[in-house]
């Protein structure tokens, strides 16, 4: 005959039910709570990223439009107005130059996504590095009217080159992308200062304007890949959209940093700081005169 339960057994089993009934629903609770936290950021992540395709497809579609737009124009001007085919061309080249230099940018991004992008370490020539990508936007700061200062703070002993062992392309697309923003960020007739220098051991590039300048708000997201200051398709400015996402990413890769101040109305000054890579190298970088679109047989 079996083994009678008396009621103190038959109490503490219903209570021990009960409290292992008491846990299970909590956990429930708690993983439910937990499934709608992860549904509302999926939602979120999703409607950022919509938001950022919308963002690049104007990027690309606004210079791809122009171009037609203009290419058409030129097919209808008469022989005597060759001065005014010049000018179309001008706007041509821009609108060229702008979207060989967003799909750097997306090509970038998307290495970043997938976690492909590594950096390739060589002896660089950093006043050759600035220099190609001035070079690179002389058409852009011209069409705005931006004169560029540049200052190479750093000296050699024996006057021979300063090379400083970094990723040279990578730190020539980090400097076109803050250029490209204080240029199109200027007043008309402005000026973009460029300082380099080494401190620490580190390199420190500053890039100063003095144009309309980013909130304090602002300043928390712009760095953010799926957010852009003015994401209207007309939007007088191009710029601070994918470009410092990239920048961020990049110079976390290399070690670095990069900090802005700026004021409404008074210009933003970008300064990145990368430390020497530890890297062990024997390859030096070329004279790194590749520039962001061929330059070389324009003459408008």
């Amino acid at each position: 005959m079996g083994h009678k339960i008396t009621d103190d057994e038959l109490l503490d089993e219903l209570k021990r039910r009960f409290e292992q009934n008491k846990i299970a629903v909590k956990e429930l609770k708690t993983l439910n709570e937990e499934l709608k936290i992860a549904n509302k950021k999926l939602g979120e992540s999703e409607a950022l990223k919509s938001h950022f395709i919308s963002n690049i497809t104007n990027e690309i579609i606004n210079p791809f439009t122009s171009i037609l737009g203009l290419s058409r124009a030129i097919l209808s001007v008469d022989k005597e107005n060759w001065k005014k085919v010049v000018s179309m061309v001008a706007l041509i080249h821009s609108e060229a130059f702008t979207l060989d230099f967003q799909f750097r940018n997306i090509f970038v991004a998307a290495k970043i996504e997938a976690g492909e992008i590594f950096p390739e370490i060589i002896y660089t020539n950093i006043e050759n590095v600035i220099d190609s990508v001035l070079d690179s936007f002389k058409y852009e700061a011209r069409r705005k009217k931006v004169n560029v200062d540049f200052k190479f703070d750093i000296k050699t002993d024996n006057q021979e080159p300063f090379l400083f062992k970094t990723d040279p392309e990578k730190l020539k697309l980090i400097l076109a992308n803050l250029l490209s923003n204080a240029i199109n960020f200027s007043f008309e007739g402005g000026v973009v200062e460029i300082v380099a220098k080494i401190d620490k051991d580190d390199l420190v590039v500053s890039v100063r304007d003095h144009g309309v300048g980013i909130s304090k708000e602002n300043q928390k997201i712009i760095f953010d890949r799926f957010k852009r200051l003015d994401s209207g398709i007309n939007s007088l400015n191009r710029g601070h959209g994918l470009g410092l996402s990239v920048n961020k990413a990049i110079i976390e890769m290399l070690n670095g940093k990069i900090d802005i101040q700026s004021e409404i109305g008074k210009g933003a000054c970008f300064t990145i700081r990368i430390p020497e890579s530890e890297s062990f190298t024997s390859d030096l970088a070329s004279e790194a005169n590749e520039t962001f679109f061929d330059t070389e047989e324009e003459t408008f």
